[in-house]
């Protein structure tokens, strides 16, 4: 087997190291030790973006914003879903991040940032969501490994009570948020309620539809018109 090659890291805010490694065509990113992301595995990650702009499909000029760039593939999901007058904000918190999706990972979901639809904000999507009034028709979430916030203890606020009453008041009248979790989670779900959003929650296939294996989490929170 093709060992694994390591291309870069980078320190992650609030500690830990985040790791790009390649094997092959197969890339995977990793914080101390523990995999995030792998780019043989991002059916889900497409999921998010497909669930997300199907609740919107018959708006004008939709407006996105997408928390955590990963390897480009909800990004570029997103893209295909809308059409030529949408726009997609991402938010990334690490530069390298975005580095690495503008060089080595970039092919992989078929240079996403190249597009001129889309508008990188090098800043954490709490920032972004603090500071913006029914300004989003969709916010898509793919930030840390979900409510659990395995990587960064700042990313826990985003799926409290406080981080959702400002995605709430972020989004547009019958806007959605969507948020991807490795894994089901009762308690966020009461959360995404009592923060005044009517729920639901999909099961998407990791590896996408046309292949077996785990499953992770999708919410769909839509807010109220």
């Amino acid at each position: 087997m093709i060992p694994w090659e390591l291309i870069d890291s980078a320190q992650a805010p609030g500690g830990g190291e985040l790791r790009l490694y390649r094997r092959g065509r197969e890339y995977s990113i990793q914080v101390d030790g523990n995999e995030l992301m792998n780019s043989r595995v991002h059916g889900s990650e497409e999921a998010l973006a497909d669930l997300a702009c199907a609740r919107i499909a018959d708006r004008a000029c939709p407006r996105i914003l997408i928390g955590g760039m990963g390897m480009g593939y909800t990004t570029a999901a997103a893209l295909h879903r809308l059409g030529a007058d949408g726009r997609v904000v991402v938010a990334e918190l690490v530069p390298s991040v975005v580095e690495w999706n503008r060089g080595p990972l970039a092919d992989l979901a078929g240079y996403p940032l190249d597009d001129g639809r889309v508008t990188v904000q090098e800043k954490d999507v709490a920032l972004v969501l603090r500071s913006e009034q029914q300004a989003y028709d969709a916010i898509l979430l793919d930030v840390d490994n979900g409510p659990e916030a395995m990587t960064r203890r700042g990313n826990a606020w985003l799926y409290g009570r406080a981080g959702l009453e400002a995605a709430y008041a972020a989004l547009r009248p019958a806007g959605v948020l969507a948020v991807w979790s490795a894994g089901p989670d009762r308690a966020f779900t009461e959360r995404l309620r009592l923060a005044g959003f009517g729920v639901s929650e999909v099961r998407a296939p990791a590896r996408g539809k046309e292949q077996g294996g785990r499953q992770h989490t999708i919410w769909l929170a839509a807010r109220g018109s």
